[in-house]
């Protein structure tokens, strides 16, 4: 029996979400939708249909390479079942640790992590907010909080909740085959308004999937 699993992405090594070199996993479909959020590409529903058994299948071959694996959206609470599943599957399979992102409060993520209890070492919970400070280590905005909910994550993560220094204001950017580039991390609020500006400036036009609906505050 196959868990059906909507996926934006994977990558390895993704160096910007988390210690170490990373897989990456990125989930398809996202109803917060948070404004000036960086990845609305990863909003709409039902794209990129595959299973969890696929998925892991790909990421088995970079578990012995990796130092950790950063589970990311669109939003992966979204898709508990699979999420749960790709977990289980991941922990039978490795001794990584695992971050997750979701945009959730994590007061309403409660029965989810009940049912997932040891799976998740490290949780960053809570909406980006567009009009909010950017100074932690792997948050985009100040309101959300990181959650080290096994001894694994307290160790690989804990150092983690602290200002963000400046050698990590970096992105992992990647080209697919199909010639499209990515970029992976957390950048600043103007960070890629800045790259686009560059990129005119030496007659190139670049398109991003960064959420348009509150420009003005950051042009």
């Amino acid at each position: 029996m196959t868990t059906p699993l909507a996926l934006s992405r994977l990558h390895f090594p993704v160096t910007t979400l988390g210690p170490g070199s990373r897989i990456g996993i990125w989930f398809q479909g996202c109803s917060i939708r948070c404004a000036g959020c960086i990845s609305a590409d990863t909003w709409a529903q039902k794209r990129g249909m595959t299973t969890v058994e696929e998925v892991v299948e790909t990421v088995a071959r970079w578990i012995p390479h990796a130092n950790g694996i950063t589970i990311s959206g669109g939003e992966p609470f979204e898709q508990p079942g699979a999420l749960e599943t790709l977990l289980r599957a991941i922990r039978k399979a490795s001794q990584l640790d695992v971050l997750v992102y979701s945009g959730f409060p994590v007061e309403n993520l409660e029965h989810h992590l009940r049912n997932m209890d040891g799976l998740i070492d490290a949780l960053i919970s809570d909406p980006y907010e567009i009009g909010s400070t950017q100074t932690l280590a792997l948050r985009g905005s100040d309101n959300q909080r990181l959650h080290l909910l096994t001894e694994l994550g307290k160790a690989r993560l804990a150092s983690y909740e602290r200002p963000v220094r400046r050698d990590e204001r970096r992105l992992d950017m990647m080209v697919d085959l199909s010639g499209e580039i990515w970029m992976a991390g957390i950048p600043g609020n103007e960070d890629l308004n800045r790259l686009a500006r560059l990129m005119a400036s030496q007659g190139h036009h670049i398109q991003t999937s960064q959420d348009r609906s509150n420009r003005a505050s950051h042009d």
